[in-house]
């Protein structure tokens, strides 16, 4: 019997939504919103050119490549990028973020035709009741705005993603408004942000629900984008709900990296789909992709990150560790990874660990020593798990050894 026939899945006796009977695209910002982190570091472009193979390679489907807007060096490793993906015939597109703005757009129709690929231009603007007041704006001129930039792409050739920031706090008509100008004047995608992660994902189905209605009045073929923050700690399950909506493409950035508390993290986001059913991505890749971005960002993986933390299939703990040891000896690491864990680590290229701790038993320390092809006699056995008790934490490889 397989073990997943073990589990009775209470997440499948009442789902408010089926698999979406469509196919759900990602677009990865790491390279651009990611690194608004004031605690990252700018990745080298080769860094980035590394970052961007693995993507590829996790068919993620997009990618924001940067906003070239800025100029000077950005600019240079915004088409490096760009040609990269060109000539090497990658599968993920790339796009760019600009403001409504030609000074913005422009660089990336220049781009686009030297490096010889079409990148979409990601225009991106302001539309809660929050930001008009700060910054003295009127929707008049939001709409003049979104009219000439959007006009402005399209005439560069260039296929135009319309973004309005902090949608989940705008009023309705607003977003109406915005939309339905981007979209006559040739979008053929739009992006709902939420940009501060205000959302709930109540809030982030019935937002998106509403822009999809607005395009399917206008009789456009468009696509629609949802991008998500974590200042909630919701934006996996706000992404989830955004697909409930009618979302074709969810936005995420490795590890989570980006401005306050980060963005959705792509790689929780692409874990949940998958184990959801909803996809069938590769994911063996996937922890070379965080430890990628974690190296180029200088940035530290917390130890009990889901999947790709130290800790995620971690333990010491006597009883919980003599299940796993148990399922092992069975011949069945697919048992093994279910009997105390929700994530099969077999499925992103890991496996349990077994530690020795103050909470361990005498079974931990057998199971230690047997994976690494030494005897567990009685009195080395002692020895070790005497010591444990007495320790404050956890015994390191060096402790353990030593005491063998």
């Amino acid at each position: 019997m397989p073990a997943s026939d073990l589990i009775y899945d209470w997440n499948r006796v009442e789902p408010t939504f089926d698999a979406p009977r469509r196919k759900v695209s990602f677009d990865d910002e790491t390279l651009r919103d990611g690194l608004q982190s004031p605690s990252v570091c700018e990745p080298s472009v080769e860094r980035k050119l590394e970052l961007l193979h693995l993507m590829d390679d996790l068919r993620i489907d997009t990618a924001d490549i940067g906003l070239p807007g800025a100029g000077g060096t950005h600019a240079a490793g915004v088409e490096r990028l760009a040609r990269e993906i060109a000539e090497q015939k990658m599968r993920i597109r790339p796009n760019c973020a600009a403001r409504t703005h030609r000074n913005d757009i422009t660089p990336i129709a220049e781009i686009s035709q030297r490096a010889g690929i079409a990148i979409e231009a990601c225009t991106f603007i302001g539309s809660s009741p929050v930001r008009f007041y700060a910054e003295e704006w009127t929707l008049d001129k939001l709409l003049k705005l979104t009219e000439e930039a959007v006009t402005f792409a399209v005439s560069q050739n260039l296929p135009v993603m319309f973004v309005t920031e902090d949608t989940t706090r705008a009023a309705p008509d607003t977003i109406r408004a915005l939309y339905t100008t981007a979209i006559r004047c040739g979008a053929r995608a739009v992006c709902v942000c939420d940009t501060v992660g205000h959302s709930t994902p109540d809030g982030a189905r019935a937002v998106v629900r509403f822009v999809k209605k607005i395009i399917e009045e206008q009789g456009e073929q468009v696509r629609l984008d949802w991008h998500g923050h974590q200042d909630r700690g919701l934006g996996v399950i706000n992404s989830i709900a955004a697909i409930e909506g009618g979302a074709d493409q969810v936005h995420g950035t490795a590890l989570g990296v980006g401005e306050r508390v980060g963005n959705t993290p792509m790689d929780q986001l692409l874990v949940n789909l998958k184990l959801l059913g909803w996809i069938d991505n590769d994911l063996s890749k996937l922890r070379d992709y965080c430890e990628k971005a974690a190296e180029s960002c200088n940035w530290t993986i917390p130890l009990n990150y889901p999947v790709f933390g130290r800790d995620a299939f971690r333990t010491a703990t006597g009883v919980h560790a003599a299940a796993v040891i148990k399922s092992y000896r069975k011949g069945d690491a697919e048992l093994a990874d279910l009997v105390y864990s929700g994530v099969p680590a077999g499925q992103f290229g890991l496996r349990q660990v077994i530690e020795v701790g103050p909470m361990s038993g005498k079974s931990n320390v057998v199971y230690w020593l047997e994976s690494r092809g030494l005897e567990a006699t009685d009195e080395r056995v002692s020895r070790i798990f005497d010591r444990a008790k007495s320790a404050q934490g956890v015994l390191s490889e060096d402790e353990v050894m030593a005491l063998v």
